[in-house]
């Protein structure tokens, strides 16, 4: 994913949250996106006038809204297990992938291997089959450029 969709997708989701009601200094912390950067998408966007909501924060740690846009999540009569985090699928598809260091890794699934056309160590996370540290290196050794 290039850095300027990521940044996009930050921008959306900073959007989400300031029309969901969410302050712009409790989203700078709950992006890690800078107060300033929030503030001038929220100017510019003209969402800096809506009405703040402070127990939002407190809402998507408690899962009653969206963890990605603030909206808040539908309860669902019957069901057991853990409560919902996401309102829909795009949104925690857009949240994991902007918050992939926070995914919990079993230590077990990481491997420690050497390249086969370069001879760096890498690791690499769940396959332990993999032989090259990128994409590049497969090509040029599979086809040799």
């Amino acid at each position: 994913m290039k850095k300027n969709d990521q940044t996009e997708e930050k921008m959306e989701q900073v959007l989400l949250l300031r029309k969901s009601g969410m302050s712009n200094r409790k989203i700078a912390e709950y992006t890690g996106v800078s107060y300033e950067k929030v503030r001038y998408q929220c100017k510019k966007d003209d969402c800096d006038r809506i009405p703040v909501d402070e127990e939002l924060p407190e809402k998507i740690k408690m899962r009653e809204a969206c963890a990605f846009c603030g909206k808040p999540i539908a309860k669902e009569e019957g069901r057991r297990g853990r409560k919902k985090r996401f309102c829909c699928e795009k949104c925690r598809r857009t949240y994991w992938k902007l918050h992939r260091n926070e995914q919990k890794k079993n230590p077990k699934a990481i491997y420690t291997k050497v390249c086969a056309y370069c001879g760096k160590t890498f690791e690499v996370y769940g396959n332990k089959n993999r032989k090259y540290c990128c994409h590049e290196h497969y090509v040029a050794d599979y086809f040799g450029s």
